[in-house]
């Protein structure tokens, strides 16, 4: 049987089981080899690594991996108004993380803030917003299959309750 020797093994066909490693596609395997897991761990930890308080007002959105040119960095999502609280417990979240990896993995964190859903008050009832956007709002208007356009829109509430 001829192989190329130039294409990649996930791309050929292998009678039997195919390795994991070779399953995944290719962005998630960059992801992976570039200490992902750190971050996977970060993620599944936020809670013990924060405590209780900072947890309902924050939660990680990726790090940046230390090079040549700059240290590593954890960004991390904050409500507004919540930011000082944060800044303070800084050097607090990174000992934490160091400590749980038994290694410096962050040496910076950084700081984006975003705007918390707010309710609409009118004549004495509470109003969300849209469930969606406007754009998604129309493609699903243009279904024309009842139960479909009924389920789309429970699935976006569901995500906006999410």
């Amino acid at each position: 049987m001829y192989f190329k020797n130039n294409t990649k093994q996930r791309l050929r066909s292998i009678q039997g089981l195919r390795s994991f490693k070779d399953s995944l596609p290719t962005n998630i395997k960059k992801v992976i080899n570039k200490r992902g897991h750190i971050f996977s761990e970060i993620l599944n930890n936020w809670k013990y690594l924060v405590g209780e308080s900072l947890f309902e007002v924050c939660f990680p959105k990726s790090l940046k991996n230390s090079n040549k040119f700059g240290v590593s960095t954890l960004l991390i999502i904050v409500k507004r108004g919540h930011e000082i609280d944060l800044e303070y417990s800084k050097k607090e979240i990174m000992d934490r993380v160091n400590n749980f990896f038994g290694n410096t993995v962050i040496e910076r964190i950084k700081f984006n803030t975003f705007e918390e859903e707010r309710k609409q008050v009118i004549n004495n009832k509470i109003e969300k917003k849209a469930v969606t956007r406007k754009t998604f709002h129309k493609k699903i208007e243009s279904v024309r299959n009842e139960k479909i356009k009924k389920s789309l829109i429970e699935l976006t509430k569901v995500f906006r309750e999410k």
